[in-house]
């Protein structure tokens, strides 16, 4: 499985990425939303983990520019902001409910990765 890890937290992004990788996922990361879009133009992805708080473009918004070039892809949020009934409706709204809340237990991002692809 190919997974693009996306979050402007630097250090949170490359430690979940080596941490994925050790799992025996094929993991690439950006830290800004160019960054995630120029990926995809080289590379196809299975699912794309975005945080949904970033600085030009939510995760929000970057799903759906993602999801333009790449329909068959999945997605996973994640949030340190705001309640989990607040994001949970905010992610209902758009069609996606795959989200989780920082700070992140590896083994529950690991379950979602799978329960999304399995879809």
């Amino acid at each position: 499985m190919k997974i693009l890890l996306v979050d402007d937290e630097e250090h949170l992004v490359s430690t979940l990425a080596e941490r994925l990788s050790l799992r025996g996922f094929e993991v690439s990361w950006a830290i800004t939303c160019l960054d995630a879009l120029a990926q995809v133009e080289i590379d196809t992805f299975n699912v794309a983990v975005l945080d949904v708080k970033m600085p030009l473009m939510s995760g929000l918004e970057l799903k759906n520019k993602l999801q333009a070039k790449c329909p068959a892809m999945k997605f996973i949020f994640l949030t340190g902001h705001g309640s989990k009934a607040d994001f949970k409706s905010a992610a209902f709204d758009i069609g996606k409910e795959y989200y989780l809340i920082k700070p992140l237990n590896i083994d529950v991002l690991v379950q979602k990765l799978r329960e999304v692809t399995a879809i």
